[in-house]
C-alpha cells in the first residue's frame, strides 16, 4: 500500500519545487550576466578608441603604434577569410568522414577511426600552431606555393588570390591549419545526428534501389539538416576564435591583400601578439575594441545560424 500523502508532503514538494526552479532559473541568468559583463566590459575599455577614430576604426586599414593610427580593417578581413577558407575545406570533409562511419565502414573500424577523429579536438591548439609553424608551412613554402604562383596565378579572377612570395604563412596556410582543427568538432556532431535517422527509413530506401549516395542525400540530410547546420555554425565559431595556431602560421602583417599567400592577421592572433606591447592607453584601447569587435562578428554568425535553423524548421514543419 503507498504511504498517503498529507498536506505537509504537498507543501514539501511544491518548496523543492520552487527552489528546483529558481537554481536552474539563476544558472541561465548566469550565463547572460556572464555573456553580458563580457561584452560591456570590453566595450568600455574600447571607449577611447571608438572616441578617437569613431566609426572609421572599423574599415581604417591603418595600424601604426608610432603615430598612434589603428584600424580593425586588416584583422577584420584576416579573421573572415581564414575562417572561411577553414570552412571550405572542413565541412565536405566532415562530411565524408560522417558519412563513412555511419554508412559505409565496417564495424570492426568505426570505432577506432572515431576515436581518432575524437582526440583531434582533444590536441592544444599550440600544438596545431608548433606543427604548422615547423612542418606545415616549410611543406607550403617548397611545394605547394611555388604550384600556385606559377599554374593558378596566371589565371583570370581567381589568379590574384594565388600569387605572392613562397615563404609558406599566409591566410592560406592559416585557413588550412584551422580546417584540421575544426574537422573534429563538425564531424562529430554530423557523425552523432546521422546516427538518430531511424534505420526503418534507410531501408526502406535502399529496398526500392537507392544507392548510398540517394540515402543521404534524400534521407539522411534532410532528417538532419537542422542539426547539420548548428554543427558546421559551432565550427566556424570555434575557426573565428582561435588564437595560438593562427598566431604562428598567419605571418602577424597588417597586410592588405586579396593573395591568400600573403601575410596576414586577425583579430585574435593581434590582440594576443600586441597586448603586452601597447605602451599608449588608445593602443591598449584598440586592442580591447579588436576583442569587442570579434565579439560582434561571432554573436552576428551565430544570430545567422539561429535564423537558418528557424528557417529550416519552418520549412520542415511546412513540409511534413
Amino acid at each position: 500500500m503507498p504511504k498517503k500523502r498529507t498536506a505537509r508532503d504537498e507543501q514539501c514538494d511544491a518548496r523543492n519545487d520552487r527552489l528546483f526552479r529558481y537554481v536552474v532559473f539563476g544558472c541561465a541568468m548566469f550565463v547572460l550576466v556572464a555573456l553580458m559583463g563580457a561584452a560591456l566590459s570590453m566595450l568600455w575599455g574600447g571607449k577611447e578608441a571608438f572616441a578617437t577614430f569613431g566609426w572609421s576604426f572599423i574599415w581604417n586599414s591603418d595600424w601604426d603604434a608610432v603615430q598612434k593610427k589603428f584600424g580593425a580593417l586588416v584583422p577584420i578581413y584576416g579573421t573572415l577569410v581564414t575562417a572561411a577558407i577553414a570552412m571550405l575545406i572542413a565541412v565536405p570533409v566532415s562530411f565524408g568522414i560522417a558519412l563513412f562511419l555511419t554508412e559505409i565502414a565496417p564495424t570492426r573500424i568505426r570505432q577506432p577511426v572515431a576515436a581518432a577523429v575524437e582526440l583531434l579536438a582533444g590536441i592544444p591548439s599550440i600544438i596545431y600552431g608548433m606543427w604548422g609553424l615547423f612542418v606545415f608551412v616549410p611543406f607550403m613554402a617548397n611545394h605547394v606555393t611555388p604550384w600556385l604562383d606559377e599554374h593558378v596565378g596566371p589565371l583570370p579572377l581567381i589568379g590574384p588570390m594565388f600569387q605572392g612570395p613562397p615563404i609558406g604563412l599566409g591566410m592560406l596556410t592559416a585557413g588550412i591549419v584551422l580546417s584540421i582543427m575544426v574537422i573534429p568538432f563538425v564531424s562529430s556532431v554530423m557523425r552523432e545526428v546521422f546516427m538518430t535517422v531511424p534505420p526503418q527509413l534507410k531501408e526502406s530506401a535502399y529496398a526500392v534501389g537507392n544507392t548510398t549516395w540517394e540515402v543521404v542525400w534524400d534521407i539522411v540530410l534532410p532528417y538532419t539538416r537542422s542539426a547539420v547546420v548548428g554543427g558546421i555554425f559551432l565550427g566556424l565559431g570555434r575557426a573565428l576564435g582561435e588564437t595560438m595556431a593562427v598566431t604562428f602560421v598567419l605571418g602577424n602583417a597588417h597586410l592588405l591583400s586579396a593573395s591568400l599567400l600573403e601575410p596576414g592577421n586577425s583579430i585574435a592572433a593581434t590582440i594576443a601578439n600586441e597586448f603586452t606591447e601597447a605602451d599608449s592607453p588608445v593602443y591598449l584601447s584598440s586592442l580591447i575594441a579588436l576583442g569587442f569587435l570579434l565579439f560582434i562578428v561571432t554573436f552576428i554568425v551565430l544570430t545567422i545560424a539561429r535564423l537558418m535553423l528557424s528557417q529550416l524548421a519552418r520549412r520542415g514543419g511546412a513540409s511534413s
